[in-house]
């Protein structure tokens, strides 16, 4: 298992592309199973959960060929309906393919996703979502059979605002003939992203980024070539990278209306940036609390994702604040880790923690316990003083691209073991 070993003080600067999003790849990847023809994707992150949902898709019958950054997927002799289980258990992802399987086949056998282990995340929307298109589903030797033999063009209220159910139902009416309109919509941009690749392949959809969207399906779907959005959770980690260690720091690849709320954030606690036509620049910043409460919220709100690298933020800036991730149980229990290594944390309950700064970090022997815990532990060993050994790092590469050569290439001291 490898580890890295990291020499924390310096200061971080030069210039950075955010990768493509991991969240939106990992939905192109079993939307593309709808074409009639090869899709390429481009601009896809280099990460492990990619591989994984890619290694899914060749089980499934499909051919899959892969470059640096660029997939290419003909579906046309996929064969089979079923989710390996050792790979499906891998990534929380993994359930979307439920819904291009039901399309193609009319039937899927899924197994219980995996993914990062930060709180209860069940998938009652998901199912009773699929319940409103007619799918039946019969629990089978720890799988599920889903069914979907009268298909049904309903109007649908999610009782939630899932992300992946308003992901999966999209993929279920984009690739059917029929007039679909689904409210209590996710707005992320990589929902947004999902539809303007359906699009792209001959749906008609309206209203994505919104609370409603609609949409006229098409059971003949093309192959098409899509560049994946960049990821606003890979730019804001290195935003906040680079505001701790006092460097600066271009983020190239950068769009403005994906970061309102992050930027907001780092405003309050002193950030100082610059915001350019594709790139955010970074600033060396006099760090200083000027909000004393910041808690998560579904797009455009802060992101779940960055709370954690906000709160290694929050141990380097001068003032005391409220963390509230309302979302996910465990999301915070990392801090025992930053508590370790000398930070002034108090844990409130399971989704609320207090913290003051600024305080000098130590360096620690650290273990990775998700994939946004793994990259704020490596953020808080950049600032700490003297080396710190962080194992299980195969958490970190799961959704960050090439993290390491990133980081190195700003200046961190980071090797590999």
């Amino acid at each position: 298992m490898a580890k890295f070993i990291v020499t924390g003080g310096n200061k971080l600067e030069g210039v950075v592309k955010v990768s493509g999003s991991k969240n939106s790849a990992l939905k192109l990847i079993p939307t593309s199973l709808l074409a009639d023809s090869p899709v390429t994707l481009t601009n896809v992150p280099q990460i492990r959960d990619v591989d994984v949902m890619l290694d899914l898709v060749e089980k499934l019958g499909a051919k899959v060929d892969r470059k640096a950054g660029e997939v290419t997927i003909d579906s046309s002799k996929l064969s089979s309906y079923e989710l390996d289980s050792a790979l499906a258990s891998k990534v929380r992802a993994s359930v979307v393919f439920a819904a291009p399987l039901l399309v193609r086949f009319g039937k899927a056998i899924i197994s219980l996703p995996g993914g990062d282990q930060i709180g209860e995340r069940v998938l009652d929307t998901h199912f009773s979502m699929l319940k409103e298109f007619g799918v039946e589903m019969t629990p089978q030797n720890g799988k599920f059979l889903l069914e979907w033999k009268v298909r049904k063009s309903p109007n649908i209220f999610l009782e939630e605002a899932s992300v992946t159910a308003t992901e999966m139902a999209l993929i279920m009416a984009a690739g059917q003939n029929g007039n679909i309109q689904i409210e209590d919509t996710a707005s992320e941009p990589h929902v947004s992203d999902l539809a303007d690749f359906l699009t792209k392949m001959g749906a008609t959809i309206d209203g994505a980024g919104s609370s409603t969207i609609s949409i006229k399906g098409n059971s003949k779907l093309r192959g098409v070539i899509h560049k994946v959005i960049p990821d606003h959770i890979d730019g804001g980690t290195f935003a906040i990278a680079a505001a701790i260690t006092g460097g600066k720091v271009e983020i190239k690849d950068f769009i403005y209306d994906h970061y309102k709320m992050i930027l907001n954030y780092l405003g309050n606690m002193g950030v100082d940036y610059e915001v350019k036509k594709d790139s955010l620049i970074i600033k060396s910043s006099n760090l200083v609390v000027t909000k004393r409460k910041f808690q998560t919220r579904p797009y455009p709100g802060f992101p779940t994702d960055l709370m954690s690298p906000f709160i290694v933020l929050a141990t380097q800036t001068e003032g005391t604040v409220l963390c509230h991730d309302w979302m996910y149980e465990w999301r915070v229990f990392f801090v025992d880790d930053l508590i370790g290594m000398g930070a002034n944390i108090f844990i409130a309950d399971p989704h609320r923690v207090i913290v003051t700064g600024p305080t000098k970090l130590r360096g620690d022997k650290l273990f990775c316990k998700d994939i946004r815990a793994g990259v704020s532990i490596l953020l808080a060993a950049l600032v700490a003083q003297g080396e710190s050994q962080i194992e299980n790092i195969e958490m970190i590469e799961r959704g960050y691209e090439k993290i390491e050569e990133r980081f190195t290439s700003l200046g961190a001291n980071i090797k590999r073991q």
